[in-house]
This record gives structure tokens, sequence and C-alpha cells, in this order.
């Protein structure tokens, strides 16, 4: 089984800043894929940034130039760096891992979420 622990969440003043971060541990051979999604009240889940093997990095529009996403492989982890929080981030934030633990599928695993509020 592979279990992925997320942190950093928390209240920010618009403008401020926030790093998010989400471990996995388990039966991992190898990750394809790390990701995060948000969902704010009463709106649809929505990928917010990912990165696949190879370092390509994937940014929704809303996101891009100021969040950033980056992953230690050593440690299993992905963060994601949000620079410049504007109260339509709020949310709960949720890091996903594509995974293959030896055979040729892959797996995905979804973390528990952690809310992230602006507001001043």
């Amino acid at each position: 089984q592979v279990q992925l622990v997320e942190s950093g969440g928390g209240l920010m003043q618009p403008g401020g800043s926030l790093r998010l971060s989400c471990a996995a541990s388990g039966s991992i051979r190898s990750i394809t894929a790390m990701g995060w999604h948000r969902q704010a009240p009463g709106k649809q889940r929505e990928l917010v940034a990912s990165i696949i093997v190879g370092g390509i990095r994937n940014y929704a529009d809303s996101v891009k130039g100021r969040f950033t996403i980056s992953r230690d492989n050593a440690k299993n982890t992905v963060y994601l760096q949000m620079n410049g929080l504007k109260p339509k981030d709020t949310a709960v934030y949720y890091c996903n891992f594509i995974v293959r633990k030896g055979g040729p599928y892959e797996y995905e695993y979804w973390g528990q979420g952690t809310q992230v509020t602006v507001s001043s």
C-alpha cells in the first residue's frame, strides 16, 4: 500500500506565500507523475500543477507565474510553492501520485487534503 501525507496548508493574507508538501511512503518502485489538485466549495476538483517523468511541468492558467511545483525524488516528496496568493485560491488542496510497484500497471493515490484559506 502507498500512503500520501500532506502538510503546509493554513490561513494566509492575500499576497502571501505558502508551501505545501506531500510525502509518499510504501511499496513504490517508481513514480510516473505527481500533481496537486484543489477543490473549492461548490466547485469541481481541478488540476493546479503536475510534474511527470523527465521533469515536465504543467500549470493551470490561473496559477501560472505564481505557483511552482517541484519534487525531491530521494524523499518521494512533491512540493507546491504558492506565491501571490489570492482569495480565489482558497480551497482544499490534494496531492496525487501515479506510481508503479514493479509490474506493468500504474496506480494512483491521493493525499488526505489540506485546507488553504486566503483572506484578510
